[in-house]
């Protein structure tokens, strides 16, 4: 995580923050064009993610919703104003798994992706159902795939070519034919990269970034955890690491293709 000092007019923040801005230091962490995210170097550490107004709902109702689970770091401040949204975190200790130190040892980070998303995923989706924001993930991932359908959206860029398809109509036939075998059973980080995963020498410290999330179908989870090996890694060779510690008779391959096929409408 790259952190760039900044310094910023107080005023023009919402006043529930401005007790966290006094007399800290601050960075600007941000790493999508989408959102806006600063580190605030106060007590224990904080983050501030700023984006249009109701963008982040979502995120703070996943994050919270993890937090009591243990899985995410506690939610200090969640405010609207001036079109804007602003959620404010605490630091979870550790840094992500971008870090060098872990990167530095592919193996080993493949394999605790793998333990710890079925960890995650073994949780009792059940139980899930009554607290979780959202419960219907899978009906909502397919509907947004098909939104990008009728607009046009189809961007295999980002993906290598074991998990992409040659052309649009490629890709639909097989949201449409097979998209109906997803479940909604399982409790999803929903982006589950290596940026969203933190560690604190090399013990699980919790989750970021859970707007995604939500209760579906694992092999989601599955699909970006072994694109974020082979994007962060300039390597697919980690994938099967990754997926063995997972556990193979808990994976359909067949469905990692489905999900292939509706991630390149974006």
């Amino acid at each position: 995580m790259k952190l760039t000092p900044v310094q910023i007019n107080i005023a023009e923040y919402p006043a529930a923050l401005h007790p966290y801005f006094d007399g800290a230091k601050l960075y600007d962490s941000s790493c999508s064009p989408n959102a806006r995210v600063y580190f605030i170097d106060k007590d224990t550490g904080y983050f501030l993610k700023i984006g249009r107004v109701a963008d982040l709902g979502h995120e703070y109702e996943m994050t919270r919703y993890f937090h009591t689970k243990g899985l995410a770091a506690a939610v200090v401040e969640y405010c609207f104003d001036a079109g804007q949204d602003y959620l404010l975190t605490e630091k979870l200790k550790g840094d992500d798994c971008t870090t060098v130190k872990y990167l530095e040892q592919p193996k080993r980070l493949a394999e605790l992706l793998g333990e710890q998303l079925s960890l995650l995923h073994s949780l009792d989706y059940r139980d899930c159902m009554s607290g979780c924001a959202v419960t219907n993930h899978t009906e909502q991932y397919l509907l947004k795939a098909k939104r990008n359908k009728l607009t046009g959206n189809f961007d295999k860029s980002n993906f290598p070519n074991s998990f992409g398809y040659a052309s649009e109509d490629e890709a639909w036939a097989v949201v449409e034919k097979y998209g109906r075998l997803l479940k909604t059973d399982t409790l999803l980080h929903g982006d589950y990269c290596l940026p969203n995963v933190i560690l604190d020498d090399w013990s699980f410290s919790g989750f970021v970034d859970l707007d995604s999330g939500g209760v579906g179908d694992k092999h989601v989870d599955l699909f970006w955890g072994a694109w974020t090996l082979w994007f962060n890694l300039k390597t697919n060779k980690y994938r099967n690491r990754f997926l063995d510690a997972y556990g193979r008779d808990k994976i359909d391959e067949d469905l990692l293709r489905v999900i292939a096929a509706a991630e390149v409408f974006r």
